[in-house]
């Protein structure tokens, strides 16, 4: 009888949540706080932009003000230029507590010439290790370009310039922990990781082209924001198209775009790593 009322209450909370979503854009500072790095992260222009840097001393990050549970995200990023080389630029979802859930975006730095690469990760109840890397189709340094999360109960979708890179499908069917039950606040840092970031920690930061700085801007989440201490949202939009996301899938268009940047970018895949899984891969594997 306690599961059933569970589940009864669980199902209530997630009709209210979804019938109730939120969009924000414009002024960033409404939308985030800087939360480290003394001086090194600014939001300016009245709001229209944000910007981290890293020196020899420090890095830099923010967070959003808001907690979300399920929604789509999106912020365009101009990342560092030149010879970035032992940077990392990372822009995720993230919960808290010892069984956190995470949604990743990494930007591995690279030396003047050689391709960024994109590092995506998925963790459910504290388990991750589900990474796929990818280069980029463009110059990121060169101009903004939108970084896109899409999270509902069923998927979670990375996308670039609205072309999906990456689908991590629910699996609990097979009883794979799936992130649905915990909020998450938007965070991003650039920091130093030269020990593992460029060819395994092979080529160092070269603080002789320092400060780094990656820049963000047109931020927008059609979203359910949670309060809190509390399973509701804190206002109110109801269009049709501000829910959209809430049951997005792939259609045809989507799956060969996503198809595309598989076969011609993808560099690493967890689910196709034989050395890392001898004894065979983990289950989302089959439906992902």
């Amino acid at each position: 009888m306690a599961s059933t009322t569970m589940s009864c209450c669980v199902l209530l909370i997630f009709i209210f949540l979804t019938s109730i979503m939120v969009a924000f854009s414009g002024d960033l500072n409404n939308d985030f706080e800087i939360t480290w790095g003394d001086g090194r992260a600014k939001i300016i222009n009245n709001g229209e932009l944000l910007t981290l840097s890293l020196d020899k001393a420090s890095g830099s990050g923010f967070q959003s003000k808001n907690e979300y549970l399920f929604g789509k995200i999106d912020m365009q990023l101009k990342l560092v230029s030149g010879n970035s080389a032992g940077t990392v630029t990372a822009y995720y979802l993230s919960s808290k507590g010892s069984t956190w859930d995470e949604i990743d975006f990494e930007f591995l730095g690279n030396l003047s010439g050689d391709p960024y690469i994109l590092h995506t990760n998925v963790f459910s109840q504290g388990k991750g290790n589900r990474e796929q890397q990818f280069y980029l189709w463009f110059d990121p340094t060169a101009d903004f370009h939108t970084y896109s999360i899409t999270w509902n109960p069923q998927r979670i979708i990375f996308s670039v310039d609205g072309t999906p890179i990456r689908e991590f499908k629910n699996s609990e069917s097979i009883g794979v922990p799936f992130p649905k039950n915990q909020p998450m606040r938007i965070y991003s840092s650039l920091w130093n990781a030269d020990d593992w970031a460029t060819r395994g920690g092979l080529v160092k930061t070269d603080w002789t082209q320092a400060p780094f700085t990656a820049s963000y801007r047109n931020f927008n989440a059609e979203a359910c924001v949670w309060s809190s201490g509390a399973s509701s949202c804190a206002s109110a939009s109801t269009s049709s198209a501000s829910s959209s996301w809430l049951s997005q899938e792939l259609d045809t268009t989507g799956q060969d775009r996503l198809t595309w940047v598989q076969k011609n970018y993808m560099i690493y895949n967890y689910c196709t790593d034989t050395k890392r899984f001898p004894q065979g891969f983990p289950p989302e594997c089959r439906t992902n």
